[in-house]
């Protein structure tokens, strides 16, 4: 269940049903009309994305695609309302499966299919300008998607697992965290 709360209130002002198993991340669009969820379920043998409708109280996409749990997901950090306007509103998507998958969240379609990691995905981050993904991973690599054409366009790999990458507002340096306690910052120009 997911419930959307108002502080101060004991009761949720809206609650969505519809994962069977556990809700690991959820995320507004850039907007906050749209609230996207992934989970473990594992429901017709697809572990499954899906994004809620605030303006009508129920999902509008299950998104079907990964074959084991997923664990982060983002938005892009462009469409309607963003400082990107004119490029699509992308959902990105990070699972155990290795892959990331990248959505046409209007259409509810896969866009991309992701697949460079050869272990569990543990994040993604947009890049500022909407055009590039980072992906790290247990396989201690993170790559550098172009949103263009889905291909890898820089690696870096380290000493261990990587659990978190971000981008800094300008989009020419990156931050990954590494599970050997250590913190990477590399510059991307």
């Amino acid at each position: 269940m997911i419930y959307v709360c108002k502080i101060g209130e004991t009761r949720p002002i809206k609650t969505f049903a519809g994962h069977q198993g556990e809700v690991n991340c959820v995320k507004w669009d850039p907007t906050g009309s749209l609230l996207a969820s992934c989970s473990d379920d594992i429901t017709a043998k697809k572990v499954l994305v899906q994004i809620w409708c605030m303006k009508h109280d129920k999902y509008v996409h299950d998104l079907r695609e990964h074959s084991k749990e997923i664990y982060a997901i983002r938005w892009s950090p462009t469409g309607p309302g963003t400082n990107n306007p004119n490029q699509q509103l992308i959902l990105a998507s990070a699972s155990f499966d290795s892959t990331v998958k990248l959505w046409d969240v209007e259409l509810g379609k896969l866009l991309y299919s992701l697949n460079g990691h050869k272990d569990p995905v543990y994040s993604v981050a947009f890049s500022p300008n909407g055009e590039y993904l980072a992906s790290g991973s247990l396989d201690k690599s993170m790559h550098i998607w172009s949103l263009k054409d889905g291909k890898i366009v820089k690696t870096y790999t380290g000493n261990g697992g990587i659990f978190e990458v971000c981008w800094n507002k300008e989009g020419d340096k990156l931050a990954a965290c590494f599970a050997n306690n250590t913190l990477c910052v590399l510059d991307f120009r």
